[in-house]
């Protein structure tokens, strides 16, 4: 009987410590970063561990002015990448999102929201390696000057 009960205990530890790892693990993988009217992320660095094999940000625009005039996206491009398709997306239009239409160069980008809004995108990162160098940006118009920050896989 003791025997029985040590198993059950044992079992159910391991469930507890398998389950809590994997909700750690989720949580590493769920980034978050907000964006202002003063064309500013609340961040210049974002990190997630390579373990994870999807990754999902968060962008939250805290200020007030509507997304025709000062709207910002999230978006993620190798750093080799960023100067080009921040140029291309100009011209995709805010219908568009200002991203290139089915540019494979993008790995992962949100719509454009307005001052109060927030939107998320969910990606793969089988395409991308630890330790690479990835940019992620604003793509409205003359934001990504100053709206981007470096992204890694750590």
């Amino acid at each position: 009987m003791r025997f029985l009960l040590a198993l059950k205990s044992v079992a159910f530890a391991t469930f507890f410590l398998f389950s809590f790892e994997a909700t750690a693990q989720d949580a590493s993988c769920a980034l978050t970063i907000e964006a202002n009217d003063r064309m500013q992320f609340s961040a210049l660095t974002m990190e997630a561990p390579a373990s994870c094999t999807e990754i999902t940000v968060t962008l939250t625009h805290t200020g007030q002015l509507p997304r025709e005039g000062m709207g910002h996206n999230w978006v993620l491009t190798a750093s080799a990448d960023f100067n080009d398709v921040a140029n291309e997306g100009m011209k995709a239009g805010l219908a568009n999102n200002y991203m290139p239409l089915g540019d494979a160069r993008v790995i992962a980008g949100t719509e454009i929201i307005g001052g109060g809004d927030t939107t998320s995108v969910t990606f793969s990162t089988s395409g991308m390696t630890a330790g690479g160098e990835y940019t992620y940006f604003c793509s409205f118009p003359g934001h990504w000057g100053m709206m981007r920050g470096s992204f890694k896989l750590i």
